[in-house]
Parts: structure tokens; C-alpha cells; sequence
């Protein structure tokens, strides 16, 4: 192993912005205003925010959130008020914070997307993550990210109207996930993150009635991580822009598997809505599994991975 240097060297690049650690928090589950009740926000690399469409959009009927083992299935429906809502109200709140700003940004129709990114021009921000795991009504409800071609024209189209770089966020639920990440590479994505959520169901066997409104809904959490794992391993092996890895990390070890399979940053979701301070404290895990095994760097993590 190397020489431990004093300090540890957490710095990460994606699409040429320099995060100071690789700890983010996943969209949908953080609050700026009220995480920042439990900790410093400035100690994360970067915040992305919950989805922002191009208006308010109600989300689904309850019940939406249902605990499952290992995890937790969710139908929020990407609750909120819209972008204009967003730029008035919440982006000056997190313009103030010293640390990268990522906006998610969400859509039903091409022209969704399109409004959110123009109007975000002229912010102060750092990225944009696109959720492409959104069902195209113009499609009949086939979510953008399920089909190579549609990933990659909607990729193609934002990168013309966006002035951020845009990282595009992949789902899990399609046969073979590298051919969405080549399409939007292809296609000038600045970088991808994955995974998006699971589609899972739970039904409760004394009302005989689905635990969710929406009888489907999202499953995240520790359940989902070993298959989170492998779709980074793969894609990192597929494409050379940037990877964000999510999907069921607690744990700062949890942190280190992502990178150790091609990771350059990771989000924390379900973890915080369990422990707000999640991501404060799984950074603090990072710190002591480097010092443990002596590494200097994020990179040193990543590239000491022994693929056999």
C-alpha cells in the first residue's frame, strides 16, 4: 500500500467541475432547507435536488411510500411545484451554500424537459441530472430511458439547450443497461448515474389490496444494492464519461464498492430518509475505510480494484 499521507484527498471531477469529496444526495429524497437542520451542507461535494418539471405536478395519490424488506418501495409521483416555483424560492436558498448545485430535472414530454432546461440557462448552477426513467405520454407511457433510441434523442436534444453539463440518469429496468449509457454518450452526455429505482409491488395479505395507490412503485434501499453494483461495474466498462453510482448505500464501505466498480462520485438516498445525517456520517466512514487500507485518494480506491 502506499505512504498515508496527513490528509486524504477527496476531490472528484465529473464533467469538469470539481466536487471537494464524492458524497451527493440522491434526488427525491433530500430537502436542502430541512436536511440542513442536521448538518453542515457545505460538507457534501454536491447537492441534487429533488425533480423539477416544467409545472407543478400533484404526485400520485396515497398511499405512495411502503417499507419492504431490505428497502422501500415508493410511488411519490415526483411532487412539485415547478420550475418557476423552483428558481424563485429554492435556488437562491442553495446558491448560498458552498458546494455544487445539481438540478434533476423531470418531464412527461420532450417539451417538459426542454422548458426546465432553458429556464435553468441563466442560473447559477453547476449540472444538470436528467431523469430519463419518466414515462413519455407522448409514447404511450414507455419511460425515455427503456429504449436506447428515445435515450439518445432526448440526450441529443437537451445537450443543444443546456448550458450545464447534463448527466443522464439511467434506470434499472431494461435488458441491458450499457446500451443506454452508449446511446447517451454517444450523444454528448456529460456523464451518467445509476441506478434509478427498482419497479417492485407489495401486496398486504390482510386487506388483500396492494400497499401502494399505484400497485407499483420504486423499490430503493440496501435490497437493491448488489444489483446497483453490478449495472456500475458494467457501464463503467462501456462508456469513459463520469459515473455517479446510487442505490442502497448506508455505509461509507457501501460507498467504496461503487467506486471500486467505476464509480467517480455516489448519491445517498434511502439512507438519509432513515438517518438524516446519512451522508455526513457515510463520508466519515469513507475517511476511516482510506485510513484503514492506506489510501490517499478516491482514485487510489478505484483503481486498487482487483478485477480477476
Amino acid at each position: 500500500m502506499l505512504e498515508l499521507r496527513d490528509k486524504q484527498d477527496l476531490r472528484v471531477t465529473i464533467a469538469g467541475i470539481t466536487f471537494s469529496n464524492p458524497i451527493t444526495t440522491a434526488s427525491g429524497t433530500f430537502s436542502a432547507k430541512e436536511s440542513g437542520y442536521f448538518y453542515d451542507l457545505n460538507e457534501l461535494g454536491a447537492v441534487i435536488t429533488k425533480g423539477v418539471s416544467s409545472h407543478a405536478w400533484e404526485g400520485n395519490k396515497t398511499p405512495r411510500i411502503a417499507e419492504t424488506y431490505g428497502g422501500m418501495l415508493n410511488a411519490v409521483g415526483l411532487q412539485n411545484p415547478g420550475i418557476d416555483d423552483f428558481i424563485a424560492n429554492e435556488l437562491p436558498w442553495l446558491q448560498k451554500l458552498d458546494t455544487k448545485i445539481i438540478v434533476n430535472v423531470a418531464g412527461k414530454t420532450p417539451e417538459d424537459y426542454y422548458t426546465v432546461v432553458e429556464k435553468l440557462w441563466h442560473e447559477k448552477i453547476d449540472l444538470l441530472e436528467i431523469n430519463i426513467s419518466c414515462p413519455n405520454i407522448k409514447c404511450g407511457g414507455i419511460g425515455f430511458g427503456t429504449s436506447p433510441k428515445m435515450a439518445a434523442e432526448i440526450t441529443k436534444e437537451i445537450k443543444k439547450r443546456a448550458r450545464q453539463p447534463i448527466i443522464m440518469k439511467l434506470t434499472p429496468n431494461v435488458t441491458d443497461i450499457t446500451e443506454i449509457a452508449k446511446a447517451v454518450e454517444a450523444e454528448g452526455a456529460d456523464g451518467v448515474s445509476l441506478i434509478n429505482t427498482l419497479l417492485g409491488m407489495k401486496i398486504d395479505v390482510h386487506t388483500r389490496k396492494p400497499a401502494l395507490f399505484n400497485k407499483t412503485g420504486g423499490l430503493s434501499g440496501p435490497a437493491i444494492k448488489p444489483v446497483a453494483v453490478r449495472m456500475v461495474y458494467q457501464v463503467r466498462r462501456s462508456v469513459g464519461i463520469p459515473i455517479i453510482g446510487l442505490g442502497g448505500i448506508m455505509t461509507g464501505e457501501d460507498a467504496a464498492e461503487f467506486i471500486m466498480a467505476g464509480a467517480d462520485a455516489v448519491s445517498i438516498g434511502t439512507a438519509a430518509l432513515l438517518d438524516p445525517g446519512a451522508p455526513i456520517r457515510i463520508k466519515k466512514e469513507l475517511i476511516a475505510y482510506m485510513e484503514r487500507y492506506h489510501f490517499n485518494s478516491i482514485k487510489e480506491i478505484r483503481d486498487g480494484f482487483i478485477d480477476l
